[in-house]
Formats: structure tokens, C-alpha cells, sequence
């Protein structure tokens, strides 16, 4: 066993000293190629052993490959590497001796063989060019540019390899990428400050233009920019503050409100702000002389063509004297209102009076009426033992005074119902059948005066109102036509109905005595007026009429000739 350990240890000696031997040889020949004193190599390949010439014209070119800063190298038919300079061998980190000889494929990746072999293979039919990446004898990976070429040399054919360091290129397109992006940030700010400076022209050019137009108006006008910042007070300003333009601070102007509008007068403006909606707000601000003025204060954005707001252009205008105007209108209205209401009271008290005084004195006119219908029973056998014949007469008299009073008394209380009531509930009225109706009650009198009776209401066969109402008018009308009648004639009464806009017309037309407007006009509709004495009457039927009428929401007009005859025109709302 020990013989054949130191065997081995020979024969192992044999061999490092042969394979020395080799690699010295290996040297001098990669050394003699390097300075030139060796023409040609003899490389065995399958076919037997190949020459390549290295003297002559390939020298400079060998020089050239060998300072060269891109790797190159030959390669055989298997991807030997026939030749590789110096570069090669230091871009992959291995000894220059190590690649001669060696497969190209080992600095390879195994994901990028396929490539490799594809590039290979398009390399021997003619040139290829890739990118990949190669790993150095460290195991770093670094990218590379491919240029692969056929070579012949004395008709034994090579495949040339140049290999160009992409990652300085790499590292300079993320910087040019980045200078790039770099200068289309600044471009792009540059473009703002441009576009600034330009819509800061145009703001300049618009306050200068608005200050400009501002000072040739009548009343104190502002700007402000879009922050609400003041910018600009015209010289009404200052004439009325008494300020100098130093002292028109904002911080100034708050002192100048009256201390009750300064909190809603800036809430006003915060809110205009923040909405860019118009403002408008009253306030008062203090003179000169140290009174205080009511102003209206308004103020308008101004917009660029981007919709922007720029600034705003307000301005105050004097409304104290309009002011006082409605403080005095107010009071005037309060005092209105005061003795509308006094006489709203003084009304009811009346109506008041009238119902009690109408309701308290029925009674004793029952009484009398009742006093004297028992002293008509007692009178004849006085009469007859007196002999006088003026007794019976004075009776009737006393009679007729009664009924007299009897009929105004309901008549007061009709009226202290219309003025409570202001309208009974509307209804559709037939009124062609309500006029029948009340002709029929009116019958004794149209015949006791021959009167002829003409209607016409097919325009508004009906109309909209309290039943009880329009009867009532109606009845007051046409009894007025037949009593107040012209004993030269006939008395003939005309009665249609025609619609006007928003209303129906009922007109009553008469050829009776007639009035005089212009002396009795303004007591024709008035309580307890009569403008003809011969015939008997309370004077408030018209009064009645117009009240109804009125409390509807409608009017009565009249139009009238002495001696020819009167046409009432009532105009009910449809």
C-alpha cells in the first residue's frame, strides 16, 4: 500500500510537471502571437489540423483588435474561441488563457442559450446582431451588444464576435432620460411662469383700465383681488372718509363701519368669497365730519377666459336718504295700521250698536204698534161723540211712521250682516232663472206702472257667486228702475249680461228720471242717502248693493242722464 501511494505521488509529479510544461509553452505562444514573432498558428479541428496566418497585412489589424476598448474573438464551428483580445478577457473578469480554447457559451446564461444559439446560427449564414447579457468569471451579470460576422481566413471559415459594454450606455440613457424629464418639468414650469406673468399683465392692464374707469364715477368704487384683498379705493373714497391714501389699510376700513353692521356686512362678503356669487349689502359708514351714512354696498367678480375669478369691482352708492324715506314710510305705516285697527274696532263697535239698537228697539216699536192698533178700537166712539174727522188720518200717519221704522231696522241689520259676512260662499247661479224669480216678486209693481221688462243672458247664463247675494242685488235694481220711473212715460227696463276679460257684466237699464252724476255721484252709493224724496225709501239699498258687490271682489259703475235714465253696470269676477 505504501508503494503504491508513492507511486502516485510520482506519477502525480510527472504529470503537474508535463502539464507545467504545456502551459509555459501555451505562454509563449499567446505572447509570440501578442508581440508578433509567431506568422501563423495550426489549429486542430475535425478535419485535421488548420493554419492561420498571422504575419503580413493581418498584423496591423491584429494590433487594432488588441487596443480596441470593445471585446473581440474568433469562434470555431462548436463556438471554440479561437482568439479573444484583451479586453474580452477583462470585461469577463477571466484569464486570457482561460478562454482561448474554452466553449463561448459557458459566460452564457442558461435562460439566454436559446438566444445565443439563435444569433449563432444567424451569425454563420452571414451577420447577426443582438443584445444579452454575459456572466464574468465572478458570476456578475453585465449587458452586451452582439455584432457576430463570417471570416475566412485561407478558406477556413470563422465567425467573428464583437462585444461592445452596453451598461455605460444603459446608465446614460436613465441619465438622458432623466436630464429629459428633467427639462419637461422645467419647460413646463417655465410655461406657467409664462402664463403667469402673462394673466399678471393682463390682471395689471384690467386694474388699470378698471381703476381708470372707476375714478370718473360718481360713487365710492373698489377693487379687490380674488382673495378678497383690497386692491384699489377710487378717489370718492377718500373725499368721503377724509382718509389719505396711507391710511387706507384694510385693517382701516372696519373702523369706518358702524360697530352694529360690521359682523354682517363681512359675513356678507366671506360668503360672496367662498360662493363667487354677487354681492350686495346694506351698512353704514362713517364721514369726514364723523356721521354715520347708509351705503349699499355691491360688488361683482370679473372672470378670465378661463372662467377664473381675477378680481372684484365693487362699489358703495349714499342710500340714507332713501333710508330715511322708508324708516318714515315704516312709521306712517304703523301709524296706519294703528288706526286701522282703532277703526276696525270702532267698526265692530258700531256694527255692535246697530244689531243691539235694532234688536232693543223692535220692542217698543211692537209696543206702539200695538198702542196704536188698541186706540183704533177706542177712537170711533170718540170720534163720533167729537166729531172729529181728522183722526182716522192722523192714524194712518202714525201707522206709516211705524212701518217706516219697522222696514229700517231690518235694513240695519242686513247691513250689520254684510259686514260681518264679506261674501257667502260662491256657487254656479242659473241667472236667467234667479231674474224670473225675482220679476215674479217685483209682479205687483211692473203691473200697477205698466213697466216693460227686456232680458238678455245668454252671454253668461251663470255666474259664480252667493245665491242670496246676487238676488238681493238684483232685487235692489230693479225695484230702483220701476220706483224711480218718469211720469212723462212708460217706465222700460232692459237687463242683459255680457263678459269682459276676468268678468261678467250684468247691466240694469232704465229709462226713469235720471241722476246728476257730477252733483250726486258721491252720495249715490252712500247709507241713508235719497236723491228723490217723493218716493219712499231708506236710502241704503244702494249702499247694499255696492257693499255685496265689493266684498266679492268686484265693482258697480253707473252712468246716468237727467231725464233720460241710468244704466248700473256690475262687474262680477268670474
Amino acid at each position: 500500500m505504501s508503494e503504491l501511494n508513492e507511486k502516485s505521488a510520482a506519477e502525480l509529479a510527472r504529470e503537474n510537471e508535463e502539464l507545467r510544461f504545456r502551459l509555459e509553452e501555451a505562454e509563449e505562444i499567446i505572447e509570440a502571437v501578442r508581440t508578433g514573432a509567431v506568422d501563423a498558428l495550426a489549429i486542430q479541428g475535425p478535419e485535421g489540423p488548420r493554419i492561420f496566418t498571422l504575419e503580413g497585412a493581418d498584423q496591423s489589424y491584429r494590433t487594432l483588435i488588441e487596443q480596441m476598448n470593445e471585446g473581440a474573438l474568433l469562434l470555431g464551428p462548436d463556438a471554440t474561441v479561437l482568439y479573444c483580445n484583451a479586453c474580452l478577457a477583462g470585461l469577463l473578469e477571466a484569464p486570457l488563457q482561460e478562454l482561448i480554447g474554452a466553449s463561448f457559451a459557458e459566460y452564457v446564461p442558461a435562460e439566454f442559450q436559446p438566444y445565443w444559439a439563435t444569433l449563432v446560427a444567424a451569425g454563420w449564414r452571414g451577420r447577426s446582431k443582438g443584445e444579452m447579457p454575459l456572466r464574468s468569471k465572478t458570476g456578475l451579470l453585465r449587458p452586451f451588444a452582439l455584432a457576430l460576422n463570417v471570416l475566412d481566413f485561407h478558406e477556413a471559415a470563422t465567425l467573428a464576435v464583437i462585444v461592445t459594454d452596453v451598461s455605460a450606455q444603459r446608465e446614460i440613457s436613465v441619465i438622458q432620460a432623466r436630464v429629459a424629464a428633467q427639462n419637461a418639468l422645467i419647460d413646463r414650469k417655465n410655461q406657467e411662469l409664462h402664463a403667469q406673468a402673462v394673466a399678471r399683465r393682463a390682471v395689471e392692464q384690467a386694474a388699470a383700465e378698471t381703476s381708470r374707469i372707476l375714478e370718473g364715477i360718481p360713487h365710492i368704487a373698489w377693487t379687490a383681488d380674488a382673495r378678497g384683498a383690497n386692491t384699489y379705493l377710487n378717489q370718492r373714497w377718500f373725499d368721503y372718509t377724509g382718509q389719505q391714501v396711507s391710511e387706507a389699510v384694510p385693517a382701516s376700513f372696519g373702523a369706518l363701519l358702524h360697530p352694529d353692521d360690521l359682523a354682517p356686512a363681512t359675513a356678507r362678503w366671506l360668503m360672496s368669497l367662498q360662493t363667487e356669487k354677487p354681492l350686495e349689502v346694506e351698512c353704514r359708514i362713517r364721514n369726514a365730519a364723523g356721521d354715520y351714512r347708509w351705503m349699499l354696498g355691491r360688488a361683482l367678480p370679473s372672470r378670465n377666459e378661463q372662467g377664473e375669478i381675477i378680481q372684484w369691482i365693487g362699489t358703495y352708492t349714499d342710500i340714507h336718504e332713501h333710508k330715511l324715506a322708508l324708516a318714515r314710510i315704516d312709521q306712517a305705516q304703523r301709524e296706519l295700521q294703528r288706526n286701522n285697527e282703532q277703526l276696525t274696532r270702532a267698526n265692530v263697535d258700531l256694527d255692535n250698536f246697530i244689531y243691539t239698537a235694532s234688536h232693543d228697539l223692535k220692542a217698543p216699536i211692537s209696543n206702539i204698534e200695538g198702542l196704536l192698533h188698541a186706540l183704533l178700537l177706542e177712537l170711533p166712539l170718540a170720534a163720533g161723540a167729537g166729531g172729529n174727522d181728522q183722526v182716522p188720518l192722523i192714524m194712518d200717519m202714525m201707522q206709516d211712521s211705524v212701518d217706516r221704522f219697522k222696514r229700517t231696522i231690518e235694513h240695519l241689520t242686513e247691513v250689520t250682516k254684510l259686514q260681518k259676512e264679506h261674501g257667502h260662499s260662491a256657487a254656479t247661479v242659473d241667472l236667467d232663472r234667479l231674474i224670473s224669480e225675482v220679476c215674479l216678486d217685483l209682479a205687483p209693481m211692473v203691473q200697477s206702472s205698466g213697466a216693460t221688462l227686456e232680458m238678455d243672458v245668454q252671454s253668461c247664463p251663470t255666474i259664480s257667486f252667493s245665491e242670496k247675494n246676487l238676488r238681493s242685488v238684483i232685487y235692489n235694481l230693479l225695484s230702483n228702475a220701476l220706483k224711480y220711473r218718469s211720469p212723462d212715460r212708460p217706465p222700460r227696463v232692459r237687463i242683459w249680461c255680457r263678459t269682459e276679460g276676468d268678468y261678467a257684466v250684468l247691466r240694469v237699464q232704465d229709462n226713469g228720471l235720471g241722476l246728476n252724476l257730477s252733483h250726486d255721484g258721491p252720495k249715490l252709493f252712500a247709507m241713508f242717502q235719497r236723491l228723490h224724496d217723493h218716493v219712499e225709501g231708506t236710502g241704503i239699498g244702494l249702499y247694499m248693493v255696492k257693499k255685496i258687490v265689493e266684498n266679492a271682489g268686484g265693482r258697480i259703475t253707473v252712468e246716468s242722464q237727467v231725464g233720460v235714465g241710468s244704466t248700473f253696470n256690475v262687474y262680477f269676477r268670474r
